[in-house]
């Protein structure tokens, strides 16, 4: 017992009254802060969180206009009016904001920033630009090249977007996805004012960015085809496989006339229906059941499509099998097919459609970038497919 530390037993009342001490100060500025605020913060704060907007900015509007030190209040009610599409109020109000000269730094950097995205909101895109181009040397040079990224790509400038993502590159996102597309856009652009020189300049720049760019590899097709090059835009369509095998979906009809002008209908055939066999999610059967239809008849169609439902029984086979039947059915049984045939497209309506896996926006037609949630490559090519997951 005589080595028993006694002093703790005089330390520990101290320390403890010190912790108390410390709290009681905390607490006290605390309350002095929120004694501080105006009322009508409150009752505004009470209005957001039950969802009632329209109240809560017409009780922070009064606030901001009695408590002009409110910045913070300011910029909320920035946003809010930018929420509601009050955009000329949202304007109105960061413009005041940077007319105030007590801001510091960061103040006035984001109240630049809400502009321009108050700018990019109203469509008023050279403002915006000038704006983000002035803060890409400050704090926020990130979130501004990210909405410059933005701009230029609703604006198609492909090159400035090239650029710009190329400076946003980090350890957490390459952007070499974006990049080989806007390469793309940049080749049918030049495609279409006849610089097929140019167009492969960048077809082959997207692959070097991203050697699994199938949409490159679909386009240098094109170009060979253009020029009369056949033989080398099967070559070029025929390496899709390897980058993904799905998008063969979207080129399969101009491969096959390929085959057909260089007087190898016969292989391109037998290549289509490899790849079905191979990948039961190629979205070709429509095209398998046409092809087979048009060279060995109605018996050997669907035969096949007969065979295909039970190897792989989906709606679209069990449709294709039932347009088949309908062409050898008797009469007296054909009125009811066609009405089962229409009840079942009707049903099936969205599996003729293909999806956004990011955003879930559909569209009859394929898109490289969505036009809703303008991400890139996120439409698997398969109709009906939401996600790539299953690919």
């Amino acid at each position: 017992m005589s080595d028993f530390p006694y002093w703790w037993l005089i330390a520990l009342p101290v320390f403890f009254g010190a912790g108390w001490l410390a709290a009681r100060v905390d607490i006290k500025h605390v309350l002095a802060e929120t004694r501080s605020l105006p009322a009508q913060y409150f009752k505004g704060l009470n209005y957001l969180l039950n969802g009632r907007t329209n109240e809560a900015v017409d009780v922070y509007v009064d606030i901001a206009r009695h408590h002009v030190e409110t910045v913070d209040l300011q910029f909320t009610l920035g946003h809010l009016f930018r929420r509601r599409g009050e955009l000329e109020r949202a304007i109105r109000m960061h413009q005041k904001l940077l007319d105030r000269r007590e801001l510091n730094d960061t103040q006035r950097q984001q109240a630049q920033f809400e502009l321009a995205r108050d700018f990019l909101k109203a469509g008023l895109f050279d403002r915006a630009e000038d704006i983000l181009i002035e803060l890409q040397h400050t704090d926020y040079a990130r979130q501004a090249r990210s909405e410059l990224l933005a701009v230029y790509q609703q604006e198609k400038d492909w090159q400035k977007a090239i650029e710009i993502a190329q400076r946003m590159r980090d350890e957490s996102h390459s952007y070499q996805h974006e990049i080989a597309q806007f390469h793309c856009e940049l080749a049918e652009q030049a495609f279409a004012r006849s610089n097929p020189v140019l167009a492969a300049e960048h077809l082959h720049a997207a692959l070097a960015e991203n050697r699994q760019c199938a949409r490159a590899r679909l386009l240098l097709g094109e170009l060979a085809q253009a020029r009369g090059d056949i033989d080398a835009a099967i070559e070029e369509w025929l390496a899709i496989e390897v980058q993904d095998p799905l998008v063969l979906a979207l080129v399969a009809r101009k491969l096959l006339a390929a085959y057909d002008a260089t007087a190898r209908a016969t292989e391109g055939t037998t290549f289509l229906l490899r790849m079905l066999q191979q990948y039961p999610e190629l979205d070709v059967l429509d095209i398998a059941y046409e092809r087979l239809m048009a060279q060995q008849g109605l018996e050997a169609a669907y035969e096949f499509v007969r065979e295909r439902l039970k190897a792989h029984p989906t709606m679209p086979s069990l449709r294709k099998v039932l347009e088949a039947h309908l062409l050898v059915a008797p009469d007296d049984q054909k009125f009811e097919l066609e009405i089962i045939g229409k009840l079942l497209t009707e049903a099936t309506r969205e599996h003729t459609m293909y999806y956004c896996s990011h955003c879930g926006f559909k569209a009859r037609q394929y898109f490289w970038h969505c036009p809703a949630c303008s991400e890139w490559e996120t439409y698997p090519p398969v109709r009906g497919r939401k996600s790539r997951s299953a690919a």
